[in-house]
């Protein structure tokens, strides 16, 4: 790149106050390790921007967005915004469309140094972002959910082959970049033969670009069952939205709990690091929480960065902040208590940052 990188900090509620500080710390340590030069952009959103400014996502955000190259954003605690205000929205699907973010990468791992269910697990969740079963994202004017009667309620599943072609692109990418270059679609296309059938039908098609990967199908259920019984066996998981949530989220249970659960929305330009864990507001402001997944979020949005804009720089800190973060892990160096540790947030932060 002939240009700095530019990357937003969007702090969110609650425990998103304590843990971006602390993502954005070692960011800026490994940038500075491998001479990497990055603008920083502050944009307020979430309930500290309705407080201030009257609005969850203030009007010139979107714009100042596009300036950007990618962006951290901490947790966000919609549900305990005012359900009368139209300016307390949720920013979450209004990033995630109008960024085509199609793609969330939801990593899980253990670590050796921690407590998990099972040793040597070491796999992706791809799910497809921004249509599925999720109401406030999967049409265009209205919502995808509604009650017809006081007594029904029915809710649209959109399946799209433009989406589910892209994101399963995504997976294929990402699995051949891996030692293992292995991919698992799953779906349920024996009884949603028109929907998962059609997502199953686009991850044949772009299989057939890939012929070094290899495509192995598995139906939702029997995958949750051999996730929970053999997870190793996997490596990456390409699927549709709800399932993908729930999933990614089984997955993190199985390596130690939603701490240590990164995530990345990528799209076509743009990537945004998001932890899966939410804001956590009954620990917030105490120091306390973990912030393991928003650290190796930021570290999955520097590669991202890296290698959309092929910068070395980016992907070396990256490289740089995974081997800081399994270092102060494995040598118990400095965890929170939920790590079996007993330092703050800030400490953790100062640890991983200083062995970068």
């Amino acid at each position: 790149m002939n240009r700095a990188l530019k990357i937003g900090i969007l702090e969110g509620d609650d425990i998103g106050l304590e843990v971006v500080p602390e993502c954005v710390k070692v960011m800026r340590a490994a940038a500075r390790k491998t001479g990497l030069d990055i603008e920083w952009h502050e944009i307020p959103i979430g309930r500290p921007a309705l407080d201030k400014l009257g609005y969850t996502l203030p009007p010139g955000t979107l714009e100042k967005l596009d300036t950007l190259d990618g962006w951290v954003l901490g947790p966000i605690g919609h549900q305990a915004y005012p359900k009368d205000n139209p300016k307390a929205i949720n920013p979450h699907p209004i990033l995630r469309k109008h960024y085509d973010l199609f793609a969330n990468i939801r990593p899980a791992k253990s670590l050796p140094g921690l407590r998990a269910l099972y040793p040597d697990v070491d796999l992706i969740i791809v799910r497809e972002n921004n249509e599925g079963f999720p109401p406030d994202r999967n049409v265009f004017a209205g919502a995808g959910e509604f009650r017809p009667s006081p007594d029904m309620t029915i809710s649209v599943r959109v399946i799209t082959r433009q989406a589910s072609s892209k994101v399963a692109r995504a997976a294929f990418d990402l699995a051949r970049s891996r030692p293992r270059k292995k991919l698992t679609a799953v779906h349920k296309d024996t009884v949603f033969k028109l929907g998962c059938g059609m997502f199953a039908e686009e991850c044949r098609k772009v299989a057939q670009e890939f012929p070094d990967v290899a495509l192995n199908e598995v139906m939702v259920d029997t995958f949750a069952m051999r996730l929970v019984m053999k997870p190793q066996d996997f490596d990456v998981i390409v699927t549709t939205n709800t399932f993908g949530d729930i999933l990614s989220d089984a997955a993190a249970g199985l390596v130690g709990g939603l701490g240590l659960a990164p995530g990345l929305s990528a799209g076509p330009e743009r990537a945004m690091a998001q932890a899966t864990h939410g804001s956590a507001p009954d620990i917030a402001g105490r120091n306390i929480a973990n912030p393991y997944a928003m650290i190796v979020s930021g570290q999955m949005l520097m590669d991202w960065l890296g290698r959309k804009h092929a910068e070395p720089k980016a992907v070396e800190a990256a490289r740089l902040m995974g081997q800081a973060v399994e270092r102060v892990i494995r040598e118990r160096i400095a965890l929170t208590g939920d790590l079996g540790g007993k330092a703050g947030t800030r400490a953790m932060g100062d640890a991983i940052a200083a062995v970068v």
